[in-house]
C-alpha cells in the first residue's frame, strides 16, 4: 500500500461531497505528472484529501483508491470543462481513479502548520504545491496521520457516524 495526496477545491468537490457519495471518480486531472501518478495508484492505496483554494488550505481527510486508473471520459465531452479534443476513446490522454471516503480528520492540517514541521520539509506538497496528485512517503504519511490524531495500523478507519468505511 502506498500513500498519495489529491487536491480538490472544496466549493467544487470537497471531502463532504466524497463522504456523501461514498465513492466517486476523480476526474478532470489535466497535468501529465499528476496523470502518471493516477496511473501508478493501486486499489487500496490511501489518499490524503487536500482542500486547495480554501482559507486556509490544508489536509482535511482520508480516502482510499477503490478502482485503479481508467480513461477519463470527461475529456471526450465537448460540454465538459475538462474537454480535450486530442483525447479520444481509442487513444485516451487522461485517466482517473475512483476514490472511496474513509474519514474526515477532526481538524484541518493547514499548509502553514505543515511548513513548521522539519520532518515534512521535503514532502512534495511543500515543494511542488501546484501538483494536484502527488506521492506521499510512508514517513510523511505517518507524520500526517499522527497530526490528524490517529496513526496507521490501529484497526479499521471509521467515519464520523461510526460506520466502518
Amino acid at each position: 500500500m502506498r500513500y498519495w495526496l489529491m487536491k480538490s477545491e472544496p466549493d467544487v468537490f470537497g471531502i463532504a461531497d466524497l463522504e456523501r457519495k461514498g465513492t466517486s471518480p476523480w476526474d478532470g486531472v489535466r497535468n501529465y505528472q499528476a496523470r502518471n501518478n493516477l496511473v501508478a495508484m493501486e486499489v487500496g492505496d490511501q489518499v490524503f484529501i487536500h482542500h486547495s483554494n480554501a482559507k486556509p488550505p490544508g489536509v482535511v481527510g482520508l480516502g482510499r483508491v477503490a478502482r485503479a486508473a481508467y480513461p477519463d471520459h470527461t475529456a471526450w465531452d465537448p460540454k465538459s470543462d475538462y474537454f480535450d479534443r486530442k483525447s479520444t476513446p481509442e487513444k485516451p490522454r487522461w485517466m482517473m481513479v475512483d476514490v472511496a471516503f474513509v474519514r474526515t480528520f477532526p481538524r484541518l492540517l493547514s499548509m502553514d502548520e505543515l511548513k513548521t514541521i522539519p520532518d515534512l520539509a521535503d514532502i512534495v506538497l511543500l515543494n511542488n504545491s501546484r501538483l494536484s496528485v502527488q506521492p506521499v512517503s510512508d514517513v510523511h504519511a505517518r507524520i500526517i496521520l499522527a497530526l490528524a490524531g490517529k496513526g496507521p495500523g490501529k484497526g479499521p478507519e471509521k467515519t464520523r457516524r461510526g460506520k466502518k468505511a
